[in-house]
């Protein structure tokens, strides 16, 4: 089950914040394949699962954008019920809290692309592996 790099971008709380942030990724061709955000303080927390990190940072540096990168597990499930309740069961079996979670789309399978953080990023793959993948 593979991991990625999470970019963790602060962003002031103001109309277009985001579009700009976008549009930045956009016009050096880098796919955002999950996002998530978050108010927080005044301004927003915003979580994306890029296409190519590598890209993605220095073009994030050029907008004066307060970035981390994070590693995460991610899972390409079917679009079915009772998918995402299978991958949480398999990570409380293992004993893995999900600090949180959220989705996107598995460009190359056309199917959910579920993100969860946690610590154990390592264990959470393995434990990951045994759901039934998208087709």
């Amino acid at each position: 089950m593979p991991t990625a790099k999470e970019l963790n971008v602060r962003l002031t709380d103001r109309p277009g914040t985001l579009a700009r942030l976008c549009r930045a990724l956009a016009d050096r061709n880098v796919n955002i394949l999950a996002f998530q955000s978050i108010p927080l303080q005044g301004e927003s927390l915003v979580r994306l699962v890029v296409n190519d990190p590598a890209t993605a940072k220095p073009v994030l540096d050029s907008e004066h954008l307060t970035h981390t990168e994070t590693e995460v597990v991610q899972v390409t499930l079917r679009n079915r019920p009772g998918t995402l309740a299978s991958a949480a069961a398999k990570l409380g079996e293992a004993n893995i809290n999900i600090n949180y979670a959220y989705c996107g789309v598995d460009p190359d399978a056309n199917a959910p692309l579920l993100v969860f953080g946690v610590a154990e990023v390592g264990q959470a793959a393995k434990a990951l592996e045994q759901i039934p993948l998208a087709a």
